[in-house]
């Protein structure tokens, strides 16, 4: 929060309207069915499709199924549904297939899960070496939207921080906050201090208290998400432990991986998703996520290298102190 309020202080919003622009949708997809691939999705093992909300689901490692929304005035809901189902999808064809059917063949936890869809979508599909490499294949698609823009504007416009009414389309900085108000009603449904008829105001308080903008139809307020009406309680929670797993596990890939965005500002991709099959997706349920933690970055879940990731991130992009 205090990160929060320091670069809403500086006033600046790079975006400077780059991605207010309508970017047809048959052209959105066809980018994104690129990067998919190139990330190293399988599409002989797995498929894209459209839905009202990202997901990613499947039986086995060889039938992996991701779906995205598309909007043309949203350039990046689409591009980034994609990348983060990719996460979870990298994930689940990259489990050990001779244990599939069995507890061992499965993912750790859902917060180990995240830590993959999260890591590809905003340490990888939000850097500026990826969009050094990606931005000019994007404005031969948008000539007339993008054909100007440069690549620090563009990179800056991504990455702007705004509080907003989505969670699935929320910045790195603010995304945590809904996460907090989640859980923080899903506490009060638990032990009985929250009614579900109380849900509707509550959210929208808590929107306006936390983020500082109002939902103005229960759509893009409390039932924008589908976990609650499927019974998923307490799982909100696990994005926030993804975003932490996931800052630890890219620090130790950097450092295991001399020269990883140099490959990602080519384009390549092959060695980060190697380095994740074999530390991560191959041990399969073999190791309980702390031990895993452990293991691979020799250190507990903390926060230290999450909060250092932002606040070298944001402080340039904002120029902070």
């Amino acid at each position: 929060m205090p990160l929060v309020a320091r670069i809403a202080a500086t006033g600046r919003r790079p975006a400077m309207g780059i991605l207010d622009q309508e970017f047809p949708v048959d052209r959105q997809e066809i980018f994104g069915r690129r990067v998919l691939a190139d990330l190293g999705f399988d599409l002989e093992r797995g498929r894209l499709d459209t839905s009202v909300h990202p997901f990613c689901s499947g039986t086995s490692p060889m039938d992996v199924r991701l779906t995205t929304r598309y909007s043309a005035k949203q350039l990046t809901s689409a591009l980034f549904g994609i990348i983060h189902e990719a996460g979870h999808g990298l994930y689940e064809q990259g489990l050990p297939v001779e244990a599939g059917g069995t507890p061992v063949g499965g993912s750790i936890s859902l917060g180990i899960h995240e830590s993959q869809s999260r890591m590809w979508e905003n340490m990888i599909g939000r850097s500026r070496p990826f969009w050094q490499h990606y931005l000019p294949q994007l404005q031969a698609l948008f000539p007339e939207q993008l054909g100007r823009v440069e690549l620090d504007p563009f990179w800056a416009a991504i990455n702007q921080v705004e509080p907003s009414l989505i969670r699935v389309e929320a910045d790195e900085v603010t995304y945590n906050l809904h996460i907090l108000l989640r859980f923080e009603l899903e506490q009060g449904l638990v032990d009985g201090s929250v009614r579900v008829s109380d849900l509707p105001e509550l959210w929208d308080e808590r929107m306006q208290s936390y983020l500082g903008v109002r939902p103005p139809d229960a759509a893009r307020g409390v039932l924008q998400d589908t976990h609650w009406s499927i019974g998923l309680i307490g799982y909100f929670p696990t994005y926030s432990l993804g975003n932490l797993y996931a800052a630890q596990f890219f620090d130790q890939a950097t450092r295991e991986l001399p020269g990883l965005m140099d490959q990602v500002a080519r384009g390549h991709f092959v060695g980060l998703k190697e380095w994740l099959n074999r530390r991560i997706h191959a041990c399969g349920r073999r190791r309980r996520a702390d031990e895993l933690v452990r293991e691979v970055t020799g250190a507990e879940l903390g926060v230290e290298a999450f909060m250092a990731y932002l606040e070298g991130k944001y402080g340039a992009l904002y120029q902070l102190d």
